[in-house]
């Protein structure tokens, strides 16, 4: 039979209507500080835990409720005949519920606050009990969410909370806990690659589905990082799925390469089409033309304020997403008329600096991939123009973006031709090439890594490339060198790989 809880919560939502069904349950409530005062001006009967361990808190409220005669009754287990009589002869009655919600460590650590003012928002004492509670999970309900005060008085109004019921609770205490300690250790550590690996993600939203109908999914955000794909709003169409998510974060990423007006569209992970500006229109219209075909049915980012012109021509054919950081009332309402569009609105450039990747049985972590040579080296006797080094950067920094073995043909800051991921470089050159079509002459190429043979400048030359930024570092590139002085191509070495496995 349930007797006393213990209620120390920092969120109050929903305690007052709980706390009155336990008094009608005839529990007797104990609690500590701003909860004891809150429950004590609503009228509901409660005795102060200092009252119960004859200990006033101290150290600034630092130390309330660590105290043998708090942890003895929640710990003692009810069955074993010693414990019992121990906790008797010390005077100590069992806690039979125990009520907490801890320190908002995982909002205050993003807050424009000292260090010393996110250290006091360590909890200590919350998550000793949670833990102690739900160690005790036989004997002790232990609630550490809001969410479950429903289900528990539901159980309690029937009989009792379920054993089933208990042993949930307390997973979640666990599972909360340790997430709140992996936040804590990485505020503390300040290491991207520490010896333990503690993540610290909140589900924000179940999804339809994964890749596929059959495979389950959830989206997870930091609870210790902001970035672009936590905090965006959503303010048209129907729910993001998970090649969504996915999709949106290699668009955005690619437009926030760019100060200049940008636009990109993807599918299914890798740009089908980019391009730079005069202005956001220009942006999107020339990465339409880039690729027609394949932005039919994708997501378009673009990294400025969309405006009514640009939303009319957005709207002409079917997109899954648009992405920006912001649009005018008159392109909301134009947008607004595909009702099914997913109109998000980002707030941040990307900020994660690493990145990790699930194998099975291990993840592989590795910085993320935020930097540019600046190093050019022109290694061939001719030198590109202004012009072509212009569409030779821009050519880089998509990419890198694309899926390895990755190339992509430039003209006019538009990505006309992307070959991605195959098992040879000549084959997306190829690709890139026949997606360019009749626009290529004059065009440049920018590949993500070395050219292992001189097959792909021969194919450049063949079709009118003018101009090739590959990293260098083969030990054939006298050979693409050679190659590019006799079909008078221009090449840069970068000296950087840009790989996207």
């Amino acid at each position: 039979m349930m007797k006393r809880a213990l209620i120390s919560v920092f969120d109050k939502g929903g305690i007052l209507e709980f706390a009155q069904f336990l008094i009608k349950k005839n529990v007797e409530i104990i609690s500590t500080g701003g909860t004891y005062r809150y429950l004590k001006e609503n009228n509901i009967p409660v005795i102060e835990v200092a009252e119960i361990t004859k200990a006033p808190e101290m150290l600034d409220g630092r130390v309330k409720t660590l105290h043998p005669v708090i942890h003895g009754g929640i710990l003692a287990i009810r069955d074993n005949k010693e414990h019992m009589e121990t906790i008797k002869a010390r005077g100590i009655e069992t806690i039979d519920m125990v009520v907490v919600n801890l320190y908002p460590f995982f909002k205050k650590v993003n807050e424009d606050l000292t260090f010393e003012e996110k250290v006091e928002f360590i909890d200590i004492g919350g998550p000793t009990m949670l833990r102690s509670a739900a160690k005790s999970f036989k004997d002790v309900v232990v609630i550490s969410d809001t969410a479950d005060y429903e289900t528990v008085m539901n159980e309690m109004e029937a009989g009792e909370v379920s054993f089933e019921t208990r042993k949930r609770l307390a997973g979640k205490v666990f599972n909360l806990t340790s997430a709140y300690d992996a936040a804590i250790s990485s505020f503390l550590l300040g290491d991207e690659m520490p010896h333990y690996l503690n993540a610290s993600y909140e589900k924000v939203m179940d999804l339809r589905y994964g890749e596929n109908p059959h495979q389950k999914a959830a989206y997870y955000v930091s609870t210790t990082d902001s970035g672009a794909m936590k905090d965006f709003d959503q303010l048209n169409g129907k729910e993001l799925s998970f090649n969504n998510i996915r999709d949106m974060d290699v668009a955005w990423k690619v437009v926030s390469e760019f100060e200049e007006p940008a636009c990109c569209g993807v599918k299914h992970s890798t740009p089908c089409g980019a391009a730079i500006g005069n202005n956001v229109y220009e942006a999107y219209t020339k990465a339409y033309e880039c690729d027609p075909v394949s932005i039919f049915g994708g997501i378009v980012a673009i990294n400025k304020k969309i405006d009514k012109a640009t939303a009319e021509e957005l709207v002409k054919i079917f997109l899954e997403i648009v992405i920006a950081p912001d649009y005018s009332e008159e392109a909301i309402e134009v947008l607004k008329t595909k009702k099914n569009l997913r109109v998000i609105r980002c707030h941040h450039k990307p900020m994660d600096k690493v990145n990790l990747v699930k194998v099975d049985g291990g993840i592989l972590v590795q910085d993320e991939d935020l930097s540019f040579s600046t190093n050019y080296e022109t290694v061939t006797e001719k030198a590109p123009t202004s012009e072509e080094m212009s569409d030779l950067d821009f050519g880089m920094k998509i990419v890198k973006h694309v899926k390895s073995n990755a190339i992509v043909v430039v003209k006019d800051k538009m990505a006309i031709g992307i070959g991605n991921g195959e098992t040879n470089r000549i084959w997306p050159t190829e690709q890139a090439i026949e997606r360019a079509g009749e626009r290529i002459e004059g065009a440049v190429l920018a590949s993500d890594a070395f050219f292992p043979f001189r097959d792909v400048v021969d194919t450049c030359a063949k079709h009118g490339i003018k101009a090739i930024i590959q990293p260098g570092g083969s030990i054939r590139d006298k050979e693409s060198i050679e190659a590019c002085n006799e079909h008078g191509i221009a090449m840069i070495f970068s000296g950087m790989r840009h790989f996207k496995h």
